[in-house]
């Protein structure tokens, strides 16, 4: 339960943090994604953001609205649509990184460096117990 207390906290200080800006932290998300992997599907990033196909598609459609992503069709395949981020997203996510940056900082700044490196080690072990089933 402490580690999803964490979690909530995190998400609770970031969404607010965004707030001033216009952007959701499902908006956040989902444009670091798109930085990342441009020209993927609506699938493809509903999985890499952790949710529904039907909750990604209400996502989309407000990003497109807000001139944040673009959604083309596949050079091969007409029937797939690539998503790509436009100037407005990459500069609305610049300024989201901007706004959750001081957040990050201060969770970073309560723990020493040794810290941090045992805390990742933890999560990474505790990632790989839970995937292994």
């Amino acid at each position: 339960m402490l580690l999803k207390r964490a979690e909530q906290a995190m998400l609770k200080s970031k969404t607010a943090a965004l707030k001033p800006g216009g952007l959701t932290l499902a908006q956040y998300v989902a444009l670091a994604e798109l930085e990342q992997k441009q020209g993927i599907t609506a699938a493809t990033l509903a999985r890499a953001c952790f949710v529904s196909p039907q909750a990604i598609m209400i996502l989309l459609k407000s990003m497109e609205q807000q001139g944040l992503i673009t959604r083309q069709p596949h050079p091969r395949h007409s029937n797939v649509l690539e998503l790509h981020m436009t100037e407005v997203g990459r500069e609305a996510l610049h300024a989201g990184r901007a706004q959750v940056a001081p957040v990050e900082n201060r969770i970073f700044v309560a723990f020493s460096k040794q810290e941090l490196e045992a805390l990742r080690g933890f999560l990474s072990r505790f990632v790989s117990a839970i995937d292994a089933g």
